[in-house]
């Protein structure tokens, strides 16, 4: 696994939109609007008889800075795979962009007004960046896991790992690395080891920004989350 990049990409990577005025001012309205939409989308779903699988993340999984996200970020090109593969399943993206793990905590209740089948957790960039605690982060991710879970014991949940900065120190970026993996283990869900493999830090894969994926690298994204969401989909098909 390549860790890590160019040190000043590192830096202002996977959130830096979130700094940015404008979309800082309407982060609160878009998790309004996500939530208010929920119940048009559980009509949809009771109709089709389709499983849900949702994406709960920021930026990356929104497909920030492209032209059609709706089509062409990772989630999306999840849900072509899934068309292709003729598996019972739709997508929904509820990416946010600016997202943090306590914004995640405190806005899952609306995510979860609807039915969840599979449910993958792209969350904790930006507390990296930010040099949140850890132990922080943990326990948000920690509470978003035990939510789902409450809302179907029998959903199946895939944790997306990321990265910390290098320049918050040693001690942090592999406290910030081995969250994922014993998050994983205890509470006994899939993972992702980690969700930029072979896109973060390469110029050609990433936006002019250098720092949110353009086409081709949502395009390897959505590799990297099916070689472990096939499976899961496949088996619960039968």
């Amino acid at each position: 696994m390549k860790r890590f990049w160019l040190p000043l990409l590192s830096l202002i990577f996977i959130m830096a939109c979130s700094s940015k005025q404008n979309e800082t001012k309407q982060a609160d309205n878009k998790g309004n609007e996500a939530g208010n939409n929920l119940e048009e989308e559980n009509i949809a779903e009771d109709n089709s008889g389709l499983k849900t699988v949702i994406f709960f993340g920021n930026s990356l999984s929104a497909g920030y800075g492209l032209d059609e996200p709706d089509k062409y970020s990772f989630p999306a090109l999840v849900q072509k795979k899934i068309n292709e593969q003729e598996l019972p399943y739709k997508v929904v993206n509820a990416g946010l962009s600016g997202e943090t793990t306590a914004g995640g905590l405190n806005r899952i209740d609306w995510i979860l007004k609807q039915h969840v089948d599979v449910f993958v957790l792209e969350l904790g960039g930006n507390d990296g960046l930010r040099g949140i605690p850890t132990t922080e982060s943990y326990k948000n991710l920690q509470g978003i896991i035990d939510k789902v879970k409450a809302k179907n014991s029998d959903v199946k949940i895939v944790l997306a790992g990321m990265e910390a900065p290098p320049n918050m120190g040693d001690d942090y970026t592999s406290a910030f690395r081995n969250m994922y993996p014993d998050l994983a283990e205890k509470n006994s869900v899939y993972l992702i080891p980690f969700l930029l493999e072979n896109v973060g830090g390469e110029a050609d894969l990433n936006q002019a920004d250098g720092i949110h994926p353009n086409l081709e690298g949502h395009a390897i994204v959505s590799e990297n989350v099916w070689e472990i969401l096939a499976g899961i989909l496949e088996k619960e098909s039968v």
